[in-house]
């Protein structure tokens, strides 16, 4: 597979503020949040290196500072890494456009984009292959959902070939939606206006099947989420520890949970359902930890319950409190006998007094 594609670089798009994921991205881009014991975009980068990219830009522009520190050069992923940052946010197109200053392939090369907050599953080197063997302009990754209608539909004829960009409707034409992984071929990208705010999907894309150009489509239905809500975030890192998607950077073997180095789970706590634990973090006698991440330094006290949420750095859980399907912020504490549920957002150092939230009617 490697072989196939030994010189092939990547733009991955990570400027976005993540406004969906507040308060989780208050203080932290979404790709680097961390997912299953690592950051984000840890998985993409160690799946793209599976596949025989060797080179990656970042598009950066939110807390793009944050990224470089992360990743260095990328040496540690057996990658070569650059960083462009945009001043003000371009769009997609305009992403992809200044982030193409640091490529090195000739026009005619085949470019991998890949989005920074999707979790695939798919045969990246397969859809290269299409992409070169078709002489395409733009190949797109196409995924089959169950429910259309939340997003916009692409839909292909025979051959594969894309025939538009539909908007969300409530009687879409096909259940095959824009998978947010795309091969460009080099020349195509250097024809984006450069330095203007362009959107591949309103603007890009249908100009190119306008005047006639091949934008292929390449449709599978393997894994494929994309990241962007609480809920989807915390489902994303627990497939990855359940090892219903598997990743070369998961820091362990798949199981009910990971635990990083430093963490304390007592064996009288009962942790399962593909929780990550982080460093330092730590999860007393009687404490019930289902299907979340838990950031470093966390406390989950005696009796406390966290299912299917997410909570943040140096976040503590007193006794008897119950996180369900939530969202605690860095450094907040939840006081004894709150119960949080339905996606409710605790901003990053408040402290809830005990039994200041409740949803039962008991004292």
């Amino acid at each position: 597979m490697e072989s196939s594609l030994p010189d092939l670089e990547a733009i991955l798009l990570v400027g976005g503020q993540g406004t969906r994921l507040r308060p989780l991205t208050l203080g932290t881009p979404k790709p680097l949040l961390p997912t299953a014991g690592v950051p984000f975009l840890a998985h993409q980068l160690a799946r793209a290196r599976s596949f025989g990219v060797r080179r990656i830009v970042f598009a950066t522009s939110y807390k793009a500072s944050m990224f470089e520190p992360a990743f260095g050069d990328g040496s540690a992923f057996g990658l070569s890494l650059e960083y462009m940052t945009e001043e003000t946010p371009l769009g997609t197109g305009g992403a992809i456009r200044n982030a193409a200053e640091a490529l090195t392939c000739g026009p005619s090369d085949p470019v991998l984009v890949l989005n920074g907050d999707i979790l695939s599953g798919h045969d990246i080197g397969d859809q290269v292959r299409t992409h070169v063997s078709r002489g395409a302009s733009v190949t797109l990754h196409l995924t089959e959902v169950d429910d259309p209608t939340r997003f916009g539909c692409v839909p292909t004829d025979d051959e594969g070939r894309v025939t538009a960009f539909l908007e969300k409707t409530p009687n879409p034409v096909t259940n095959r939606i824009n998978a947010g992984c795309y091969v460009f071929t080099r020349s195509v990208i250097d024809r984006i206006p450069r330095g203007e705010v362009v959107s591949v999907e309103r603007e890009t894309f249908p100009g190119l099947i306008e005047s006639g150009e091949l934008v292929l489509g390449y449709a599978d239905r393997t894994y494929w989420l994309d990241v962007g809500t609480p809920a989807a975030f915390v489902q994303g890192s627990r497939d990855l520890v359940l090892g219903r998607l598997a990743s070369p950077a998961l820091p362990g073997p798949p199981g009910e949970y990971l635990a990083l180095d430093g963490a304390l789970v007592s064996p009288e706590a009962k942790v399962n359902g593909g929780s990550a634990i982080g460093a330092g973090t730590v999860v007393e006698a009687g404490a019930v930890v289902s299907g979340s991440v838990l950031s470093d330094g966390c406390v989950v006290h005696s009796g406390a319950t966290v299912v299917d949420s997410a909570v943040g750095q140096g976040a503590r859980v007193c006794s008897g409190a119950v996180v369900r399907d939530a969202v605690i912020g860095d450094g907040a504490v939840v006081g004894a006998g709150n119960e949080l549920q339905h996606g409710v957002r605790v901003w990053p150092n408040v402290e809830l007094p005990e039994r200041a939230v409740r949803y039962s009617t008991d004292v």
